[in-house]
Order: structure tokens, then C-alpha cells, then sequence
């Protein structure tokens, strides 16, 4: 049996109370949208899942921290060949996103509603073809900087998971952010692909504008998108 980490985890599990709707959607859907045993109750062994025979051999795709669902029920529409695989904690935001999955009818999608380091750990090596990191929380705070995603702890394991030339994407609003993410990333191996400005000021040409992005733009805050491949 593998020795569980020590992991603090710092953020909302949880919001206002769901909707009755929602109850229902966490109650009939979720269990049958499980990526495989994540848990460390599940899988202390800490198994790799089989991604092959979950998506049917599509290529796997990674979205940590979706939020409402937004973007990953548009992404996982619009590519129908990919399995995608989203993570979020929030249970709030796990519930709309299976009152999205309901409406869209879109069934190429899994979803682990935890911790995305616990889901890393059992996703085998170099099995995913694309990650998406957007509008992650901030902490703004200088003392607070080390929970970020954009750090060592999280950004190593995401590097082993996904394969050679793998793009990993990166949106925020928060400069300080983004100053890190272009710290950080490129250490864990990674080259960020910009050649001119447009392409960090410009949303990808597949973008869907999430609820947090139009939160940002009312409040005057600028978006970057930032794209990384995978050297090594």
C-alpha cells in the first residue's frame, strides 16, 4: 500500500445550498461519471485508471478546477473523438456542470469531484494529450502564493502525465499570476509558445468565455491566455 501525503487543501468545498435539482443531478449522474477509483479509500494501491478502456482509445484531455463546467461541456461538444476528464472540489460547481452535461447530451465526459492532486496520482504517465488551467484561484496574497497551482507541487506531477508535446493552456486575469505561470511552468518543461503579443492577448480560436472571465472583464481586469507545450 502506497503512504498517503500529507496534503492541506485551502479553498471552498462547498457554497449556498443546492437546488433540489442539483441534489438530483449529484444523486443519478455522478457515480456513473467517475474516471475510475481516484480515492485514497478506493484505490490505496494507487492504481493507474485505464483511460483506454474508460474513453474507448480517444485521446484524454485534463481540465483542473472547472468551475461551473462551462468550458469543459463546450469543449467536450466540440470534440466529440477526445474523453475529457474534469476536476473541481466545489460541489456547487460539480452540480452545474451535470445540469450542462444533461442539456448538452454530450457523453465523452468524466468528472472527479476532488482534489485534482489525487486524480494526478493515479493517471498513468504521459496519457494526456491536453490540460486546461482557467481562472484558478488567485491568493493574492504574497504569503499565499505557495497554494497556487503554478508551483513545484502540482506542476511536476502534471508534467508527468502529459505526453511529449502536449499543450497545456493557462488563462488568468491576475498579472502577479501570470508572472509566476511564466516563472514556473517552463521549469517544470515546458515552452510557452507566444511569438507576439496577440497571441497571450487573444482567446483561442476554440474559446468559450466562462462566467469568471465575463466576472473579470466587468471588473476591469485583463485576460491572458497563456499556451505551453510539452518538451521533456
Amino acid at each position: 500500500m502506497t503512504e498517503r501525503p500529507h496534503r492541506n487543501f485551502y479553498g471552498r468545498l462547498k457554497g449556498k445550498a443546492l437546488k433540489d435539482s442539483q441534489k438530483r443531478y449529484l444523486d443519478e449522474d455522478l457515480a456513473a461519471l467517475s474516471p475510475g477509483p481516484v480515492s485514497w479509500e478506493d484505490n490505496p494501491a494507487r492504481d493507474p485508471l485505464d483511460l483506454d478502456a474508460r474513453f474507448e482509445g480517444k485521446p484524454v484531455w485534463l481540465e483542473i478546477g472547472f468551475g461551473g463546467g462551462e468550458h469543459l461541456v463546450h469543449q467536450a461538444a466540440q470534440n466529440p473523438d477526445v474523453g475529457i476528464i474534469g476536476a473541481e472540489p466545489y460541489i456547487n460547481g460539480v452540480a452545474m456542470l451535470l445540469g450542462k452535461i444533461r442539456r448538452a447530451g454530450v457523453d465523452n465526459l468524466a468528472v472527479h469531484p476532488g482534489d485534482a492532486r489525487d486524480l494526478m496520482d493515479v493517471l498513468p504517465e504521459a496519457s494526456i494529450d491536453r490540460a486546461f488551467l482557467l481562472y484558478p484561484d488567485p491568493w493574492p496574497k504574497a504569503r499565499h502564493h505557495r497554494r497556487r497551482f503554478v508551483t513545484p507541487e502540482h506542476l511536476d506531477p502534471l508534467a508527468r502525465l502529459l505526453k511529449p508535446g502536449a499543450i497545456f493552456r493557462v488563462a488568468t486575469d491576475i498579472p502577479d499570476y501570470v508572472r509566476q505561470t511564466l516563472e514556473e511552468v517552463p521549469k517544470a518543461g515546458f515552452e510557452w509558445l507566444a511569438e507576439r503579443p496577440a497571441d497571450w492577448r487573444a482567446p483561442w480560436d476554440d474559446w468559450i468565455s466562462t462566467r469568471y472571465e465575463q466576472k473579470a472583464l466587468r471588473e476591469g481586469r485583463v485576460p491572458h491566455y497563456l499556451t505551453f507545450r510539452r518538451v521533456f
